[in-house]
């Protein structure tokens, strides 16, 4: 009886140590999308060069497995741990590099976090976002504008941050009230925008699941710097996703999530009059759907 030839053909029959990759990658069928081809052909080479490159144990394969098992089970609708695992390998920022590069000018973008809420209310320029009375507060305050340093009218600007205990209010929704320290505001003509809300503390990122226990295995500590989170969209530009950062935190050049970018990096003035502790000033500079770095 003659061997059937396609399934002994050492690059597209049975599976060997050598020809792994391409064992795998043949099986695909003839009507698959070109692009998921090339998404998941790309995968199974490198997840194969990883394990031939370590030397993966039997061991540790079975201990990756039960680690992204428990990765999952740990999600649930406030907590997203997989998206905790992305931003603590890198991931997240990565990804978010190569789909959003900017010309010189544009603010840049940074990891868009697990702790957005849609429907936030739109608030009155100048008006409080902090509802539970904790922390020192701080008037945010600068313009919207274009690579031209033309003011954007109608720029939607949605911000969200922690609290004084570093907790955002859906960790805490029998302790914070709700949409607290959110906010949506919407520019005029001039392109400039101002709330007030409280100076951003550091915060830990939750590290009592799977990906703590690899931090901490890693050496790595869990905190985020202090920062205020925005969204920026407005008709005719990219849409911005981005913080401002807290100079000198202690976390700025170890984040866990590694979201600092130096640009980000905004003054915070201390206010020795009135009610309003800090003051922030800092223009966020759109770029259009053409402008591409």
């Amino acid at each position: 009886m003659v061997a059937n030839t396609s399934e002994t053909n050492p690059t597209t029959g049975f599976f060997t140590e050598t020809n792994s990759v391409e064992a795998v990658n043949a099986r695909m069928g003839e009507d698959v999308s070109p692009r998921l081809r090339e998404v998941m052909s790309c995968l199974v080479k490198h997840l194969h060069a990883f394990a031939r490159e370590v030397n993966l144990t039997q061991a540790e394969w079975e201990y990756g497995i039960d680690f992204l098992t428990r990765t999952g089970q740990m999600c649930t609708r406030e907590r997203q741990e997989f998206i905790l695992l992305s931003d603590t390998l890198g991931m997240s920022m990565l990804v978010d590099a190569i789909n959003n590069r900017r010309p010189i000018g544009a603010t840049e973008n940074t990891v868009f976090g697990p702790f957005h809420v849609e429907g936030c209310p739109v608030r009155e320029m100048g008006e409080r976002i902090c509802l539970d009375g904790k922390g020192e507060s701080c008037l945010f305050i600068g313009r919207v504008l274009d690579l031209d340093g033309n003011p954007v009218s109608g720029a939607r600007i949605d911000v969200w941050s922690d609290n004084a205990d570093g907790y955002y209010d859906v960790q805490q929704p029998e302790l914070q009230p709700k949409w607290n320290n959110r906010g949506v505001f919407v520019t005029a003509a001039d392109g400039r925008y101002s709330f007030i809300g409280i100076r951003p503390v550091s915060y830990p990122i939750p590290d009592d699941g799977p990906v703590g226990q690899m931090l901490a295995s890693l050496g790595r500590h869990p905190y985020r710097p202090a920062h205020m989170h925005y969204m920026v969209r407005a008709d005719g530009f990219q849409k911005l996703v981005t913080h401002t950062f807290v100079g000198g935190d202690p976390y700025l050049e170890s984040d866990t999530v590694f979201g600092v970018k130096q640009t980000l990096v905004a003054p915070f003035t201390k206010l020795e009059a009135g009610e309003t502790h800090w003051r922030s000033d800092f223009d966020f500079v759109l770029a259009k759907p053409t402008d591409r770095g």
